[in-house]
This record gives C-alpha cells, structure tokens and sequence, in this order.
C-alpha cells in the first residue's frame, strides 16, 4: 500500500491511496502528517486508516506528476520541526564489488586501511540489531531541516560555492515522533541524497560541509513492509540521452548495518525524539555516478526508481 501528497486545485492539500494510474483521495485528511496524528489518537495502524478513509473520489496520477502538484510524501507544517538526516557505508553492493571489497579487506593490512574503511568492515563484522540488542553505530550525518528537501519534480539546487552535485540512489525511512516521544515510522520512500562529492574527495573531514545540500524523497510512501531485497535503477539523463545508468542493490539483505540498527543509533538521542518533530532518514547507497567518473551540468535529470515505492523520483539539476 502506498500513498501521496498532493496540492489540489484550490482547497489545499489532499492525501491519496495509489491504485494504478489514478489515486483515490481519502476523505477528510489533508496532510500525511495529520494522518499519523490521527493513528496517535485512535490506536489504528496507517493501513487501517487509509482503508477506513479512501473514497471514491479519483484523480490522474501522471497529470498531477506532469502539472508537479505532487508534494513531499511527509512534511511537517513548520519545516524547522523537519530533520534531514543520513548514514553511511551501510551497503554491500553489487555482488562483484563486494567481492572485491571482501579481498581488499582481506589482502589489507588492518593497519593501513582508511577510516573508511574501518568503518565499513566495523558494520560488516557487527552491524546488525539482533534480539534488541544494538550492533555498531554507523557513519552518521545531517543534511538539513524541512528547507532542505524537494519534491519529485522539482529542481535541486546546487549552490555558488559548490564543487558537484550528485545523485545518491537510496532509502529513506520516513518518522513522525509520537506524543510520548517514541519514533512513528509510516514508511519508506525513493530518496536522492544529494551531495557534493568533488569536496569531500579532498577530504573526509569535509564531508559534513558536502552533505549540506538539497535533498529530494519520493513521490510515494511505502506503509507496508520493506521487501529484504530491492533493486532500483538510477539514471542521469542530458536532454534525451541517458549518460549514465547502473542497478543498485538496497534492503536489508544487501546491507552491512541492518535498518534496525541505524534506526536505534540515530533516535537513542534524546534531541531526536521530540513529540511532533519529523525525522527523514537516508540509509545509504552501493552506486553514485561521481564514482563512475560523471560530472554532472546544469539542466541533468536524476530518475531514480525502485519498482516495489512506486513512480520514480525525478529531479532536474540546477546550479545557481
């Protein structure tokens, strides 16, 4: 089951149950954000509720996407109350690049590696929440507030100061913090975690100034259970031409820290769990085009898309 958000002519906002090319409005809710209030007043799941609330009102999926009244999947009424959060090297990839990371490691001296590295065999050797019990924190990073992120769409912005600005093809966990301050998560969605990969090549340490970037998430939420083994495909369009193209792998199956685990290390902050607040959370990528050797230009298209979250994310590059 997976739903939308969406600007509807002149009342506002409307959420809708996606069922094929058209959605299904549901019948007094007006945000996604109302709706996981509601699931804090009544004690029913989101399925329940949509279930319960979708009618018989309908709408042209594709002519809201094309019209771009499509709006972020979640968003908070006060976009201060938004946190833009991420982890990485959380993911195996391909099977031949895990292959390779596995001989690298191997044939490594523990001595020499990077502390990238480091990091990576540390979630390899204990990454998962097992029996409730917390593995290894992982990387961890801030993108912005609720300004940050974009719609599917719309443009991301890459600022004067930047170097690059790079696709991420990812998950992202969707939260609303419940009134006694425990993480809600209504679902999944396609995210692009934008970032500026030339700068932090120079230097690891730049890489809290590299993700201080727009980001984009969905255009569907995925409310019920996250399949173990996804395969997306990202792509990067200049005009008709398709410049670059690569499957990624995501999942539980194909990651080192298990979605448990980066769940507990990112909200097992007390700032983290303020009743009301929204948390957007990638959980990191295998593939990025920078890795490739792509450097992007204004005007590129990112579509990223993973079959089981629906419609693709689509966002234009524009650098100012």
């Amino acid at each position: 089951m997976r739903i939308v958000q969406f600007k509807f002519k002149e009342k506002g906002t409307k959420v809708a149950l996606v069922d094929g090319e058209k959605v299904r409005l549901l019948k007094d809710v007006n945000s996604t954000y109302d709706l996981s209030q509601r699931v804090f007043k009544t004690g029913k799941s989101l399925v329940e509720l949509v279930e319960a609330l979708v009618g018989d009102e309908t709408e042209d999926y594709q002519d809201l996407l094309d019209k771009k009244q499509i709006l972020l999947p979640l968003s908070h009424p006060d976009p201060y109350h938004t946190w833009v959060t991420g982890t990485g090297l959380t993911h195996l990839g391909s099977a031949a690049s895990r292959d390779e990371m596995h001989q690298k490691l191997k044939k490594s001296n523990p001595n020499e590696l990077t502390d990238s590295m480091k990091m990576f065999q540390m979630g390899l050797e204990n990454g998962k929440m097992l029996n409730g019990n917390p593995g290894v924190q992982p990387e961890w990073f801030y993108k912005g507030n609720g300004l940050s992120a974009i719609p599917s769409g719309h443009e991301l912005l890459s600022p004067p100061f930047a170097l690059d600005g790079g696709e991420e093809p990812e998950l992202a966990g969707l939260y609303v913090i419940d009134p006694d301050g425990k993480p809600f998560r209504l679902g999944f969605a396609i995210g692009n975690e934008f970032s500026d990969h030339k700068m932090e090549k120079i230097n690891y340490l730049y890489l809290a100034h590299s993700k201080l970037r727009n980001s984009a998430y969905g255009p569907e939420i995925l409310l019920t259970e996250l399949p173990d083994h996804l395969v997306g495909l990202s792509r990067i369009l200049r005009g008709d031409k398709v410049v670059w193209q690569k499957e990624f792998l995501t999942g539980n199956a194909n990651m080192s820290h298990n979605i448990a685990n980066l769940e507990y290390h990112h909200f097992k902050y007390d700032m983290f769990r303020q009743p009301g607040d929204v948390h957007v959370h990638y959980f990191g990528t295998s593939v990025a085009s920078f890795a490739d050797g792509i450097e992007v230009q204004n005007g590129d298209r990112f579509e990223i898309s993973i079959p089981e979250l629906g419609k693709p994310l689509i966002n234009t590059l524009k650098q100012v």
